[in-house]
């Protein structure tokens, strides 16, 4: 398994790539995550910032042109709690951001301990 290289500073780089738009959005869900599963690992990994429980996806926030994505794995299991969260399929459940409205913490914070605590079962 490969290890992660310079984590810290590969995040900050990843925060300074950011456009100004996206800025204020991208970091308040950066920091909901943390505060709502700390101890959570950071990496940037295909372009995106992940939150990693033992080694294992917990989280993906993904800056588009338009909005910012939460990517929770194993969403599926979260998704009856929490009906904010979209998508279909087997695994992956999102939450969507747009740039120019503000940020839901509290539902983050919610989410992504519910996710921490379901990835702390496996």
């Amino acid at each position: 398994m490969r290890h992660l290289v310079r984590p810290a500073a590969m995040v900050a780089n990843f925060f300074d790539s950011l456009p100004q738009g996206q800025v204020a959005t991208v970091m308040a869900l950066h920091q909901a995550v943390l505060e709502g599963a700390p101890g959570v690992d950071q990496a940037v990994r295909w372009g995106n910032l992940m939150f990693l429980v033992r080694g294992n996806h917990m989280t993906t926030l993904v800056p588009h042109k338009g909005q910012a994505h939460l990517q929770f794995f194993q969403g599926f299991l979260l998704a009856e709690r929490f009906p904010q969260l979209e998508g279909v399929g087997k695994g992956m459940r999102i939450l969507k951001f747009r740039y120019s409205q503000p940020v839901d913490t509290d539902l983050v914070m919610r989410i992504a301990a519910a996710a921490m605590e379901l990835r702390l079962s496996v």
